[in-house]
């Protein structure tokens, strides 16, 4: 039988020590205390089982989210599984601008496009109890996952399967936010950094030979049904991409459209009122 000290310094020797040790706490229910002052522990075998799975399939690329079912985001802990994109940091400069926005606003209704695993609408919610949020995903195992996290962590929202707008018949709603696939289809970054075991669907919008745009294209030209006059649209999008679309809203009759950088001054979200 295998020592807490034993079975970390294997897995050490596969992958970043930091998984390693992350992984021996998820599979043995040990902290890192334990594994610090008592690494003699014995680990039990269905544990050790667990994690020396674990360890392998991420020595093969698997991300550390999928294998534990969970990550976090704004210091809250959301479930996931390979159905959603794992929540990202860079995607809080969406939640700071989308508060930002709905200032003044009384009981703001805000609609979520594409919500994943949820995390932009549950942080919304939470964070601007009087909001109604709306959010819509296309798959209905996204919106099985995000329906789980909004019911954990205590938010109201409500979930709709769509394609974007399809099934909002008339409704407008205050702000719009959205964080839609906009990687280009044949991106090499797509075989990259675990994104082949993330949703295809999530990443891209499938186009061959485009630029990542079209849903981006798709959201800014429905949008205006959606909004009244002052409503808001913001939308994440690539890092080379703020430009692009800033020139969408300008076109489809929005104004003073911005694009905001995330901490690592990478242009991140862009916006505009109509």
């Amino acid at each position: 039988m295998s020592t807490l000290g034993e079975a970390l310094a294997q897995a050490r020797q596969q992958i970043d020590r930091l998984d390693a040790r992350l992984l021996l706490q998820y599979a043995t229910g040990c902290t890192h205390t334990d594994l610090l002052v008592r690494p003699e522990t014995p680990v039990s075998a269905p544990a050790y089982q667990q994690f020396a799975e674990w360890v392998g399939r991420r020595a093969a690329g698997e991300p550390l989210a999928y294998l534990v079912g969970e990550a976090e985001f704004r210091s809250r802990i959301f479930q996931v599984s390979p159905a959603v994109l794992i929540p990202r940091p860079e995607t809080e400069v969406l939640i700071e601008l989308a508060l930002e926005k709905l200032q003044g606003i009384e009981t703001p209704r805000i609609l979520d496009l594409g919500t994943g695993s949820g995390i932009v609408a549950i942080s919304l919610a939470l964070e601007c109890p009087a909001a109604w949020l709306t959010t819509v995903d296309i798959s209905a195992d996204a919106l099985r996952v995000a329906k789980n996290n909004a019911g954990r962590l205590g938010a109201r929202v409500e979930f709709i399967e769509s394609d974007w707008f399809a099934a909002l018949a008339e409704r407008r709603f205050d702000l719009i936010v959205g964080n839609p696939p906009y990687v280009a289809e044949g991106n090499p970054h797509l075989a990259l950094n675990g994104l082949p075991f993330e949703p295809r669907l999530a990443l891209t919008d499938g186009a061959p030979g485009g630029d990542g745009l079209a849903c981006i294209r798709q959201i800014v030209a429905g949008a205006a049904a959606h909004l009244p006059p002052g409503g808001w649209l913001l939308l994440e999008h690539g890092y080379d991409q703020g430009a692009a679309t800033r020139n969408l809203l300008c076109a489809a009759g929005f104004k003073e459209p911005f694009t905001h950088p995330d901490l690592a001054g990478i242009d991140r979200v862009s916006g505009a009122y109509l």
